[in-house]
């Protein structure tokens, strides 16, 4: 196209904006549990509904009151519904850096989700009825409950055990420390399942020979032990785990790992020994 005075007229050009960039799309909370298996996703939201349950009767002692301590208190509800929920999210997780199948694995978490939910639940229906939940034999219904809670502590011991075993005959998975993590975890998990068994066993003993009231107060010495063994297989690992989002170097992050066992055990050994000093 020319102009008039017959020089070619300058094109003209649109000018065309570039594509947008699309904008970065932040994962929510749908975008977390994807990769998630549907029976990891049971177990962790059945362990967060304890835990949450847990913190209710935390609520329901602040408002009602009553003893903290003793076989018939809103405590029970309160630390079991916590340690019990914890525990269960903690087993989903770390077993997920075991070499077991996947079939077991869901398998034995599925038992040991239900097994958690029976144990919290019989404790808190008690705990509702002003009533011991273990070592009860005062009627029928007290005794099936309390057997049943026996019977599910014997439930777990298996199941941890099988879980545990896994841990020593093949190396786990995961970041630099989380092997010796997950194997001291679970060997100190087995000190808390051994004191467990040992509290239930005296108190049917003393319960079955006419001292109902000396059974409620023998498992008082091992409780500590009990409960500080019980979580080194959260503690340890997600120690691990945090170790490997530093800029620390390998050889810090392994000695901080042994330390942390160390620490752990240290701990453990003198919960030990004062059980074994008061009971």
């Amino acid at each position: 196209m020319e102009s008039r005075s017959g020089t070619p007229a300058p094109a003209v050009t649109t000018a065309v904006a570039p594509p947008a960039r699309p904008s970065p799309v932040r994962p929510g909370w749908r975008g977390a549990w994807h990769g998630v298996r549907p029976t990891e996703r049971l177990c962790h939201v059945t362990g967060a509904v304890l835990v949450l349950s847990g913190l209710a009767h935390l609520v329901v002692f602040a408002v009602d009151g009553g003893p903290w301590d003793g076989p018939v208190s809103w405590r029970k509800p309160v630390t079991f519904g916590l340690s019990f929920g914890l525990t269960l999210i903690a087993i989903t997780w770390v077993t997920s850096y075991l070499r077991v199948g996947t079939r077991l694995r869901s398998a034995l978490l599925v038992v040991f989700a239900a097994d958690c939910v029976v144990e919290v639940g019989g404790i808190t229906l008690q705990a509702w009825r002003r009533v011991p939940s273990h070592l009860n034999m005062e009627t029928g219904f007290d005794t099936a409950v309390s057997m049943t809670l026996a019977v599910g502590g014997g439930v777990l011991v298996v199941l941890l055990t099988v879980f545990a075993v896994a841990s020593f005959q093949n190396r786990p998975t995961g970041p630099l420390g989380m092997p010796l993590a997950l194997r001291s975890g679970f060997a100190i998990l087995l000190v808390a399942l051994a004191s467990g068994a040992a509290m239930i066993a005296r108190g049917v003993v003393l319960t079955r020979t006419g001292h109902q009231e000396a059974a409620y107060h023998s498992t008082a010495p091992l409780k500590p032990l009990h409960g500080v063994s019980l979580h080194a297989v959260l503690v340890l690992p997600a120690l691990a785990w945090l170790l490997s989002h530093t800029p620390w170097s390998y050889r810090t992050r392994r000695r901080v790992i042994q330390a942390a066992v160390g620490c752990y055990a240290a701990a453990v050994l003198g919960a030990g020994v004062w059980a074994a000093l008061t009971w």
